[in-house]
């Protein structure tokens, strides 16, 4: 297959500032790409478990991790051993899972070490929830490190709000004190705080980034595009309010953003 043939078809100028962007950022000292996962460097599928980076992604992200001072990071929803899972990664892949809760650098998780009291009001809400999946085909209920994910992707849109206002009731009705998230299909309870905005300044530190590329397509990477510093850039991914400087449209852009990226970041080094 050409060179022609095999390059990313999305857009990358959604907006004209981004080409600039995307020539600042190569040129930084040491430079980390935080990326959320679905919807951003995989498109949305019916089957969370089926979902993968794309190719023509994937292919930019190892040109951008063979450059020095060049690091690539997954922040997700998802819990770790599920996004170790979908995004292929070795041991030593810089990953921030189940929103900011579990960190793993170059090979270790954090223990988020809940209570018993924790664990007694995740149990007693899966019982609620379960009933409630039961009830709507479809649906899925996802058990996280710190919380349940109620899932209704594939659901008739009155029946998914059917179902989280069930599950909020439900939640509400064990004495409440849940933090409660939506996304994309998605309803989360957890008993422990945390963001993807804290999980990118856990990486800032780690690798010493004197700047940041983030994108996301998702409610909850807004609390990362809010983390950004002075320098940095946010991209936001499809439709919908968002405090990003900058967005494409879909995956295929992201996958051809990283591309231009690793381009003009080559030279330097």
């Amino acid at each position: 297959m050409s060179g022609e043939a095999s390059r990313p078809t999305g857009r990358v100028d959604v907006d004209e500032s981004l080409p600039e962007a995307i020539e600042r950022l190569a040129s930084t000292q040491r430079l980390l790409v935080a990326l959320d996962f679905d919807g951003t460097v995989s498109p949305l599928v019916d089957n969370p478990r089926d979902s993968r980076v794309l190719p023509a992604a994937r292919a930019a992200l190892h040109e951008l991790e063979r450059m020095p001072d060049t690091w690539i990071a997954f922040v997700s929803g998802r819990p770790l051993a599920g996004l170790v899972r979908v995004t292929e990664a070795d041991d030593e892949a810089l990953l921030i899972a189940s929103h900011g809760v579990e960190v793993r650098l170059t090979g270790g998780a954090v223990d988020v070490g809940l209570t018993d009291e924790e664990r007694g009001k995740l149990d007693a809400l899966a019982v609620e929830l379960e009933g409630i999946v039961a009830a709507t085909p479809g649906s899925k209920l996802e058990r996280k490190p710190v919380g349940l994910g109620l899932h209704t992707r594939g659901v008739r849109a009155e029946e998914a709000r059917a179902a989280d206002r069930a599950a909020l009731e439900a939640a509400s009705s064990l004495g409440g004190g849940f933090l409660e998230r939506a996304g994309k299909d998605i309803l989360e309870f957890a008993v422990r705080d945390a963001t993807k905005g804290d999980g990118v300044e856990r990486l800032r530190e780690h690798v010493r980034a004197t700047a940041v590329l983030y994108a996301g397509d998702d409610v909850t990477d807004e609390d990362a595009f809010a983390a950004l510093h002075p320098g940095d850039v946010g991209v936001k991914v499809g439709p919908g309010e968002t405090q990003a400087g900058h967005r494409v449209s879909d995956p295929d852009a992201v996958a051809a953003l990283l591309a231009e990226l690793a381009a003009a970041r080559a030279p330097r080094w």
